[in-house]
């Protein structure tokens, strides 16, 4: 299993996300950066996904900081990044909060579309 770095600052590529694939208004609980994964907590912070099983409510496309507003998005392709294998599985990283895994148990959260860029499905 191995995690897959950012590139740079990971941005959303999708022209035009729909609002339905949108979870807005809502604070970040912790320090956020973008492309990371995140799950909604019961006092209705998101927060970076903690575990290879949890569950992930959608990806940030903005860094924000500890009450700063933060909006996850689904079912998006973003500019992630480098040298990555096309078809690959993306899965929820089982030791970087947040983060991705080219392989082992984690949730499947999309799939590499080229060298750069992951689609996320709707999570």
């Amino acid at each position: 299993m191995a995690a897959i770095a950012k590139s740079g600052v990971p941005s959303i590529c999708t022209a035009l996300p729909p609002q339905n694939e949108q979870i807005p208004g809502l604070r970040a609980g912790e320090a956020i950066a973008a492309g990371d994964l995140c799950t909604i907590v019961t006092d209705g912070t998101a927060m970076r996904t903690a575990a290879a099983g949890a569950v992930v409510h959608g990806v940030a496309a903005f860094a924000a900081q500890v009450g700063q507003a933060v909006t996850l998005y689904r079912n998006v392709r973003f500019g992630y990044g480098a040298g990555l294998i096309p078809a690959a599985t993306v899965r929820v990283s089982a030791t970087v909060p947040g983060g991705l895994d080219d392989a082992g148990t984690g949730v499947i959260v999309g799939f590499v579309v080229d060298d750069t860029r992951i689609q996320f499905r709707g999570l």
